[in-house]
Parts: C-alpha cells; sequence; structure tokens
C-alpha cells in the first residue's frame, strides 16, 4: 500500500464533528427507522440524547451537593433518594426528565430548578446563576467542575451585558397614572467610581397599586442623598406617567419633604412608625426594650393626633422620657410626617403603618450580593439589581388579604383621587 493510499484512509476515517464516526454508526445503529421524525424528533434519537444528557447533568449536579455537603460536615445521612418525574418545556417541545432527589430534600439543582417548568439555553443558565448573586469565577468554576465546560470571563460579560438593553426599557417602562401608596428606601452598595471604591446607594420605589400589587417602580443610584436627588427622581416617575401618589412612606429621608411637594403637592409624607420605635430602642440595653416598647405604645396607638400628642408629653415627663431625652427629641423632629398616621382609620393604618414591604425587599437583595466587595460600575450594579428584581418579583400577584378595607376607606378619604382599577 503506498503512502498516498494511506493518507486518503487516513483521511477518510478522520470524524468531520466532535464525535468519531464509530459512535455516529453505534448510535444509528439503535434507530429502527430511517425517516426524520426517528432521528431527529423528540422520541427519536435527539430526543433521547437531550434527555440523558440532562439527567447525566442533574446527576452530577447531585453527586457535587451530596460531596460538598459531607466536606462542610452538614448532618450525616444524606444520599440520593429516588427521582421524581418532571416535564419541562424546550424550544422544541416538553421534555420528560427523572430528576433525582437527596433525603435531606436539600439538592436544588441550577440545571433545572425547583418550581422551573422552562428548560433554559446555555445564556438563560448563565443569567440564572448571575442574578442569584455568583459572581464570574464562580460561574467559571461552576461550569467547568460539573460539566467540564471552559467558559472565558469575557464571554460571561457578554451574555451578562445583553440585559442592561432590558434593564434600560424596565427603567423607562410607563407607569400607571397613580399610586395610593409608594415606599421609598435605600441600601448601601460599594462601587467604583472615578479610580476609587464608593459608598453609593441605590434607592428603591416600591408602589402599591389601586388593585393592591405591588411593583418596583424604579431605582437610581447615587454617591449624595438630598432635594436635587429626590426632584430627579420624582421627575422621572412624573415622566413616566405617574400624576399622583396619595401617601408616600420614608424613613426621614433627608431632602424627601420638599422635593415631594415641588412634584406632588398633594401627597402626604407619611414616617415609617416601625423604624421610628426601632431607633428609640437603640438607645437603651436590650434587657430595658421591652420596657420602653411598652412605654411608647400609647403614643404610636393613639386613637387621634391629640392624644398622640398628649402620650409623647407624658412620655417626656415620665422615667424614660428623663433618663433618655434623645428619644422624645426624634419623635417630634419628625413630628409632622408622623401625625397624618392618626388621620387614617385601622384599614389603612395597617397597611402603612411599616415598611416591611421594602425592607424584606432589600433583605433579599443583600443576600444576593453580600459575596461582593465591589461592583466595577454603576452599569453593573445595575445589571445585578434588576435581574434579582426580576427573580424576586415574579411570583408577585396577591393583594394584602385587608386591601379591599382599605380600598373603600381610601376612597372615602381621597375621593376622585383614588380610582379603583379591577
Amino acid at each position: 500500500m503506498t503512502d498516498n493510499t494511506k493518507a486518503a484512509k487516513s483521511r477518510q476515517r478522520k470524524p468531520k464533528g466532535p464525535f468519531s464516526d464509530e459512535l455516529l454508526d453505534q448510535l444509528l445503529s439503535q434507530v429502527r427507522g430511517r425517516d426524520a421524525e426517528s432521528l431527529l424528533g423528540e422520541s427519536g434519537l435527539v430526543g433521547q440524547l437531550k434527555k440523558q444528557l440532562a439527567e447525566r447533568m442533574l446527576s452530577a449536579e447531585l453527586n457535587h451537593h451530596l460531596a460538598t455537603g459531607r466536606a462542610a460536615g452538614e448532618a450525616p445521612g444524606n444520599h440520593r433518594n429516588g427521582s421524581s418525574a418532571k416535564t419541562v418545556l424546550t424550544p422544541s417541545g416538553p421534555l420528560p426528565l427523572e430528576i433525582p432527589r437527596d433525603r435531606h430534600a436539600s439538592f436544588d439543582p441550577v440545571l433545572v430548578a425547583k418550581h422551573q417548568r422552562r428548560l433554559p439555553g446555555f445564556d438563560d443558565h448563565v443569567i440564572g446563576m448571575y442574578a442569584r448573586g455568583m459572581t464570574m469565577r464562580e460561574i467559571r468554576g461552576h461550569l467547568l467542575e460539573l460539566y467540564g465546560l471552559e467558559v472565558s470571563p469575557e464571554l460571561i460579560s457578554t451574555i451578562t451585558d445583553e440585559v442592561l438593553a432590558e434593564a434600560v426599557e424596565w427603567q423607562t417602562r410607563p407607569l400607571d397614572a397613580m399610586y395610593p401608596i409608594v415606599y421609598f428606601d435605600a441600601l448601601r452598595l460599594k462601587i467604583r467610581d472615578e479610580g476609587a471604591v464608593k459608598n453609593k446607594a441605590v434607592y428603591l420605589a416600591l408602589g402599591v397599586d389601586a388593585a393592591g400589587h405591588k411593583d418596583v417602580l424604579g431605582l437610581w443610584i447615587e454617591q449624595t442623598e438630598g432635594a436635587k436627588f429626590w426632584l430627579k427622581v420624582f421627575n422621572d416617575l412624573k415622566n413616566r406617567g405617574v400624576a399622583d401618589v396619595l401617601i408616600a412612606v420614608v424613613d426621614g429621608l433627608r431632602g424627601f419633604p420638599e422635593a415631594i411637594e415641588a412634584t406632588f403637592p398633594q401627597t402626604q409624607i407619611q414616617t415609617c412608625i416601625v423604624r421610628l420605635i426601632r431607633n428609640s430602642l437603640s438607645y437603651v440595653a436590650w434587657k430595658d426594650r421591652k420596657a420602653l416598647a411598652a412605654e411608647l405604645k400609647p403614643v404610636y396607638q393613639a386613637a387621634n393626633a391629640a392624644a398622640a400628642e398628649a402620650a409623647l408629653a407624658a412620655f417626656e415627663q415620665g422615667p424614660w422620657g428623663r433618663k433618655c431625652p434623645p428619644i422624645a427629641q426624634a419623635w417630634r423632629r419628625q413630628w409632622a410626617q408622623v401625625t397624618p398616621f392618626f388621620a387614617y382609620p385601622h384599614e389603612v393604618r395597617r397597611i402603612i403603618y411599616t415598611t416591611n414591604a421594602i425592607e424584606s425587599l432589600h433583605m433579599r437583595l443583600r443576600k444576593i450580593v453580600k459575596n461582593r466587595g465591589h461592583f466595577p460600575s454603576d452599569e453593573a450594579a445595575t445589571k445585578l439589581l434588576y435581574l434579582a428584581l426580576r427573580n424576586i418579583t415574579r411570583n408577585w400577584s396577591m393583594a394584602p388579604k385587608t386591601w379591599k378595607e382599605a380600598a373603600n376607606q381610601f376612597t372615602i378619604l381621597f375621593g376622585q383621587r383614588f380610582v379603583q382599577q379591577g
């Protein structure tokens, strides 16, 4: 056999793709027919490969979860515990899978997360991990360790940057003309700016519409807080269609009253009562907090503003008022934003009593960003916060149980300004 003949045969045996001809022949030998459905259909060769590959990846994830748990010293006895059937939707149709389980029910796969009904593509997979707070290094390590995929940081950055346009569209989307309640609050993040890492405030506006449904109206990143910044926020809301806000619930934010009066002059500003109580309790030792809270209760549970004023005066003259004068002084400084609370009926008080709704939102955001030292830019922070908010708010569909009663009171209190929708 000549050298040319050997070279020709070698070229014939060389696979044209990542799989050898022998492997392809072995797979094809399992196919009964040669029609397109038996090869490319969901019940054919390609569908079976997709199913086996997905289940193999899920099995690898469970092995990693069990090994990590043992290394971390978790409670012993956790091991495989069979599987459960689940059908997920793919671009080419439904795909039945057997999802492996562990005895402690602590396994939450990344490929097909709990309650997930769609199988994401690679881009969605990376974006989903990024939205959970994983850094680029962690995403690279996860893909390499579980699936053997070597992914560059540039590719991950390119994939996640694609959501910036979606975030801008979300930030500029039209809003309702009226919101009965809007909560304003902020959390602090470390963001690199002009060559230095700075502490910047990320302000969120959480609106409750006329039907009682919550919605994050927007987020704004600013280094300093003041009337000029808040004026920019309110003008942004106004330009996006908000014509009226009935009650704005805040926590003594600097410059807020002046800015909102210039933009929404009819809005009633309400200080968060729970935050005032927490600040008051911080002046005493832990063992004295229960007694102090009992002394403050007649103030914020008063039937009306006059009774609240009398209760605050009695607190000032009492033992706790004389022992801790700054407590009453703090209430006095914000009294103009506290007294509107006493004009509302019980149904409305229960809803505006606290900023717990937005504080809970911030708590979940902090869990996601806690692993990051700082963000390289405002855009990087916006990208992650938007993805996190998209995941958090996905299941916001129910209004509070007491909203119907509160809506009736809003109709009486604000008349034509409150328009019941749905």
